[in-house]
């Protein structure tokens, strides 16, 4: 009975049956994070894929029950087909239309972690679970917080927490009437989950260009309309009235410090943030460690301007508008008169990207919550598209907002292809101006940006000034070119002579001890 909770296996076959699916893929994946691990360790004690057989017979027990009740609908009975994803083809927060494709799946079940990125193909039932949270502890942490300060409260939660915040809520008006009213000046606002069901979205784009938001809403509440500004963020949809900003708010995160939590921190970096860490039952107030992630990620953009040579990952088969943001990036790199790969490699690892020496960056296009790659192991930094555009336009400047959903740059920020400046540029890595590339009229250049740096010429340099190295100047590269500047090109094979060489017998046996070595000791 406890598993069929968890899992929730009555929403789950109600789905399938209003759907009229036949095969179903169900998405139950290992934890890949120390975090999630500890997060579902005890709910799920081997975590999610060591109980995929039950959830597979429960299911198809409710199934058939249903079935054979009538529930089923006025069609034909037919049987539905379960199967189970073991592993993702990217990030197992998102949804893998590409594993699902491979059995022609009608729909996904999600369970666990996820991103709630929209699909592109495939219908999506998502299963967040039940992690353990001590519900009157919570309350009581965050209305003594809340004493000590004097601005209204947004409360942010991790999907795995979704069945408990009603909960909170009621045990957050009994810790007010405990403390005789003082805290009746304090509101609580509660974002709310946006719906386990999931469409394929058509329109990759969204319909606003703020930041974090869906868009403006009008709404009728007592007396008349209220008007204001409604926002999104991992599955997690609330609204401001008109007039109030987020950086009015004091935001809450009840979760694990995991890549939601990250993804909050970053988004609404103007805020002042909290966190209830639900395992250890305490309130986070030091942050200084999620705030310094916003120093590092301003150096990697610093490093990425000095690039010649982008590569272009591609972190995601199935998230709605992938396609117009990897055109975008291409556009933008080539108009910065640099080169552009676009690689795919499922997830990378610094293994896979140390194959590609000659890129100098590389540019993840991914969701929001796998965006995020801690480079400082890779050879060459990993970026996302909002900092390749801060990068890569020149002029652009670093407000401190940040965009962590692809989507979002596609609708506010629109790719302005502008001129190159004939100005040196700056480089605070190198200490001196760099000279980037004038990119002559190319009107014969396709469009998909593979002949990116095809008219693209060096300019020759003129030294104004009696400091020689004062400009450093911007070389072009392609990869032939580089591997062409090696020293090593691998085996080197003699053209002239094409008669073939005799066979040598190499040594036999074991490599603790190989037979002519053996005979070397024995005499």
């Amino acid at each position: 009975m406890e598993l069929e909770l968890n899992y929730e296996i009555a929403l789950t076959a109600d789905f399938i049956r209003s759907g009229n699916f036949s095969r179903v893929a169900l998405q139950l994946t290992l934890s890949r994070t120390k975090e999630l691990a500890e997060l579902y360790k005890e709910m799920f004690p081997d975590e999610l894929l060591k109980d995929a057989t039950e959830v597979v017979k429960a299911l198809r027990d409710r199934l058939e029950a249903g079935s054979e009740s009538g529930r089923v609908g006025s069609g034909d009975d037919k049987e539905v087909g379960l199967f189970v994803m073991a592993d993702t083809t990217y990030g197992s927060c998102c949804v893998d239309e590409v594993g699902a494709s491979r059995i022609d799946a009608d729909c996904v079940v999600h369970y666990g972690h996820t991103c709630f990125s929209p699909t592109s193909n495939l219908p999506a039932f998502f299963v967040f679970g039940k992690a353990p949270i001590n519900i009157s502890n919570c309350a009581e942490n965050l209305s003594t917080y809340a004493l000590t300060q004097g601005k209204h409260i947004m409360v942010l939660f991790g999907l795995e927490y979704s069945y408990a915040i009603q909960k909170i809520k009621e045990a957050l008006i009994l810790e007010s009437s405990k403390l005789n009213g003082s805290t009746s000046n304090l509101k609580f606002h509660f974002a709310d989950v946006m719906g386990s069901v999931m469409n394929p979205s058509k329109d990759c784009i969204t319909s606003t260009g703020l930041l974090g938001s869906t868009g403006n809403f009008t709404a009728d509440e007592g007396f008349g309309k209220a008007i204001g500004t409604r926002y999104n963020i991992g599955g997690l949809i609330w609204n401001l009235p008109e007039g109030h900003r987020m950086e009015d708010y004091l935001l809450v995160w009840i979760g694990a410090d995991n890549s939601a939590f990250a993804n909050v921190v970053l988004t609404f970096n103007g805020c002042d943030i909290v966190r209830y860490d639900a395992v250890d039952d305490r309130l986070v107030t030091d942050l200084s460690q999620q705030r310094r992630i916003l120093k590092r990620r301003y150096y990697l953009v610093e490093k990425a301007k000095d690039s010649n040579i982008v590569g272009l990952l591609v972190g995601t088969l199935g998230v709605a508008g992938y396609l117009h943001m990897i055109r975008q990036m291409k556009e933008l790199i080539t108009a910065a008169g640099k080169k552009a790969y676009t690689l795919v490699m499922g997830r990378p690892n610094p293994a896979k990207l140390a194959n590609f020496p000659e890129c100098d960056v590389f540019i993840y296009v991914s969701c929001a919550q796998t965006a995020l790659l801690d480079s400082k192991e890779f050879l060459a930094p990993v970026i996302t598209p909002f900092e390749a555009m801060l990068a890569f336009n020149r002029g652009s400047h670093w407000t401190g907002a940040y965009v962590m959903e692809f989507r979002d740059l596609i609708s506010s920020s629109p790719l302005e292809v502008k001129n190159q400046s004939e100005e040196a540029r700056y480089s605070f890595l190198q200490g001196g101006y760099i000279e980037d590339f004038d990119l002559k009229e190319n009107g014969e250049e396709d469009e998909d940006g593979a002949l990116a740096l095809a008219c693209a010429t060096e300019k020759a340099l003129q030294v104004r000034d009696k400091h020689p190295n004062s400009l450093i100047p911007g070389t072009a590269k392609s990869g032939a070119e580089f591997f062409a500047a090696r020293s090593y090109h691998g085996l080197e094979m003699n053209s002239n002579d094409s008669s073939p060489e005799p066979f040598l017998i190499g040594r036999t046996g074991k490599a603790s001890g190989y037979e002519d070595e053996k005979s070397k000791e024995n005499s």
